[in-house]
């Protein structure tokens, strides 16, 4: 009797034990360089995806990247119109047409060489322009200038270039969300460089929550507000920490209207977006803010409520004040 009893107790515990095991949640975190910054991808699965993830960043890089002399756009921005773009390629650009036409132009890849000549694009120039130089280069600039015919990229202007990096480091996270996805992965959290993609819930069961950087011009790194992702992107943009004070002593920010070409700064200091849309149209939407200033972010917000954000701004008073939707 006593046998019996055991043995069916060990049945049971064996049973649970075994229940307890296959309800067990693997999960995996990966870090590393790209883009010029670091990534951490946390996912709930046990299987390591990171050379098949670096691989997919290899590809955008090499489509997108204009760090990278023999990239495709590198390529493209030298003048080279024998360049067959990949799939990659053709997605953002035609994003960035669909998010050039809802911003009035605020969002414009064609900035480039106002971006370089003021010093905070891949050749580093660090001019300080004249209104006659910033008109001169003004002419290059407009998406709308620059067209796609089949998978060839055709330019008004020869010197027109193109800089997909407000929008590329977003679109990275988002081929890898898919490729997670692809996995049959359902809960992951794509971060890069403070940009990110959410989907499904954390190892606890709980939203993937996040943290956004108070705007310090000093160089430190503090947080005091946080956001909850429910299968949404988020991605910020801000010009408290990228700027330079030329030799006129006057503060450039690297966040360039495309309307004046001239990077001077907005009491607008930060722009967090996030959305159920891509991490790439989020990533666009916060650079259109902040050259947009807040008044007319304010306005955009009203009309897409598809879209949140958290705009930081100083009030007269010099004030740190935050408006969100």
């Amino acid at each position: 009797m006593f046998k019996k009893i055991f043995y069916f107790v060990s049945v049971v515990v064996f049973f649970l034990t075994a229940c307890k095991q296959e309800k067990k949640i693997n999960e995996t975190k990966l870090e590393g360089l790209v883009f010029g910054t670091t990534y951490h991808i946390t996912y709930l699965d046990r299987v390591d995806y990171k050379k098949s993830i670096d691989s997919l960043f290899y590809l955008v890089n090499k489509s997108l990247s204009t760090y990278i002399p023999t990239s495709d756009i590198s390529k493209i921005n030298k003048g080279d119109s024998t360049i067959v773009v990949d799939d990659l390629f053709l997605e953002v650009f035609h994003k960035s047409k669909r998010i050039y036409k809802e911003t009035n132009g605020y969002f414009d890849p064609t900035v480039c060489n106002l971006v370089n000549a003021w010093g905070f694009g891949y050749k580093r120039e660090k001019r300080d322009l004249d209104s006659l130089q910033v008109n001169e280069l003004m002419k290059q600039v407009g998406l709308d200038k620059i067209a796609l015919k089949g998978r060839n990229v055709y330019k008004k202007f020869s010197k027109s270039c193109l800089d997909f990096n407000s929008i590329a480091k977003g679109y990275g996270i988002d081929v890898v969300g898919r490729f997670l996805e692809s996995k049959n992965i359902e809960s992951y959290l794509v971060e890069i460089g403070g940009e990110i993609r959410a989907r499904g819930k954390n190892i606890r069961n709980k939203n993937w929550k996040v943290a956004i950087d108070d705007p310090n011009a000093d160089g430190t790194r503090s947080v005091s507000r946080f956001i909850e992702l429910k299968n949404q992107s988020m991605a910020s943009s801000g010009n408290y920490r990228k700027f330079r004070v030329g030799a006129n002593g006057q503060k450039y920010v690297h966040t360039i209207n495309p309307k004046t070409g001239f990077a001077i700064e907005s009491n607008l200091l930060s722009a967090t977006v996030y959305s159920t849309v891509d991490c790439a149209d989020v990533d666009a939407y916060a650079t259109a803010f902040m050259a947009m200033g807040l008044e007319k972010s304010k306005d955009f917000l009203k009309s897409h409520s598809k879209i949140k954000a958290i705009l930081l701004f100083t009030d007269h008073e010099g004030k740190i004040v935050e408006f969100a939707n």
